[in-house]
């Protein structure tokens, strides 16, 4: 099904991913290769508040959208990480669906969920919601009115459904732009003329040129794919933001208006603790989140993009404090690990990750009781504190997924 273009970028965006279908990565028969833990709607909800999302007794499937889904990577892992949902994928490049079809058919995520591929625009989907999940990577800064198109994903999300979003940051893109700026003066276009003359810039600047060295030391490996540069330093169609920018563009759309900042979903990224120690960790702690946040950007120039949660309507936290309710929670071992069964894991974010005994034994008891049972009732012969203990540890590694009693449970 094709629309006709509803942004005013459209018509030079869609030929330029049709010369250029992005991302790069190649196709592969079965799964795809590890996991994004962003893209299994479980672990995505559960970061943003604390647990699993609450089904009933006769839960439908997921309904996910992937906006702007390009070559189906996001898509591919959509599919296999959210096993028989829903899955509408959509974007305007008709080359990069091509890809997306036969990423889909090769790794058999076809065959895993209920995916539609479809060439159309993201601001003309009225009708197909509502969706539990929206997935819109490094789409909407392509806009020309990036607002038209997140008030437009807004009105496709159910009340209390999760919205990723990936936008571009002015700070670590100042390289990225000066290289862009350059090549425009140039002249060198947005086709393959400007893939080898973009390429050979950067073969011909001085190694000490600060634009240079920071493409070979950052940059190089990521773009070595054609399609991959071609996105980075020739796109027609682009707006990147600062901190401050991204919540006003996110707070100010009238149709987003119950969209809610739910957390960022590179929440280490914003950590302080990462830069500061001492006393100037403290100061830092001690300030409201945004101004974290703010000092956050101040001190690493390398940002390069934002990756962020928005929820419709106001996501309330689960923060598993009360013994209570942890006995009678129900769940699941968080799906995105690499190595279980086992105790030595990569964790959701591919980290090494040792387990103790008693986590092993809890999450493997739990797997085998099934997902309504509630923790409190596992056969494992222990002490409640215990069993408090190993939960709140797993807890806190991100491994296990927990979901309050009473909200029932999705099978897996």
């Amino acid at each position: 099904m094709t629309q006709a273009p509803a942004d005013a970028a459209t018509p030079v965006v869609s030929a330029f991913y049709d010369r250029f279908p992005y991302p790069g990565d190649p196709l592969q028969d079965g799964p795809p290769p590890g996991y994004n833990w962003r893209w299994c709607v479980d672990a995505a909800v559960a970061s943003c508040s604390g647990a699993l999302p609450p089904q009933g007794p006769a839960a439908q499937p997921l309904r996910i959208l992937d906006a702007g889904c390009g070559t189906g990577v996001s898509t591919d892992y959509l599919a296999h990480l959210n096993p028989g949902c829903e899955l509408l994928a959509v974007d305007i490049s008709a080359g990069a669906l091509a890809v997306a079809r036969e990423r889909l058919r090769r790794s058999g995520g076809d065959q895993r969920s209920a995916v539609r591929i479809e060439q159309r625009s993201l601001l003309e989907l009225a009708g197909e919601g509502p969706f539990d999940y929206i997935n819109s990577v490094g789409v909407l800064h392509h806009l020309r009115q990036p607002q038209a198109g997140l008030a437009s994903l807004a009105a496709l999300l159910k009340p209390g459904g999760v919205l990723h979003l990936f936008l571009y940051a002015d700070g670590g893109r100042w390289e990225i732009h000066r290289s862009q700026r350059a090549l425009g003066l140039l002249g060198v276009g947005t086709g393959e003329e400007g893939l080898r003359l973009g390429r050979q810039l950067f073969e011909q600047l001085p190694d000490s040129n600060r634009l240079a060295s920071h493409h070979r030391q950052r940059w190089a490996l990521d773009t070595a794919a054609d399609a991959n540069f071609a996105d980075m330093y020739l796109h027609p169609q682009e707006t990147s933001y600062n901190l401050a920018s991204l919540f006003a563009f996110v707070e100010s759309a009238p149709e987003a208006a119950d969209l809610a900042f739910a957390g960022f979903s590179n929440p280490q990224v914003w950590d302080p603790a990462r830069l500061l120690q001492g006393e100037l960790l403290e100061r830092a702690l001690a300030l409201p989140k945004r101004q974290q946040w703010q000092l956050v950007e101040e001190l690493d120039p390398d940002i390069s993009h934002f990756e962020f949660f928005l929820s419709r309507g106001a996501q309330s936290h689960q923060d598993w404090q009360l013994d209570s309710d942890l006995l009678a929670a129900t769940g699941r071992r968080n799906p995105c690990l690499w190595g279980w069964p086992g105790t030595a894991l990569l964790d959701s974010d591919m980290a090494p990750l040792d387990l103790s005994a008693e986590g092993f034994a809890l999450l493997q008891a739990l797997e085998a009781a099934g997902p309504d049972t509630a923790l409190g009732q596992l056969p494992l012969g222990w002490s409640e504190l215990q069993l408090l203990a190993a939960a709140r540890t797993l807890l806190g590694q991100r491994v296990l997924l927990l979901r309050p009693p009473g909200t029932g449970a999705r099978a897996a």
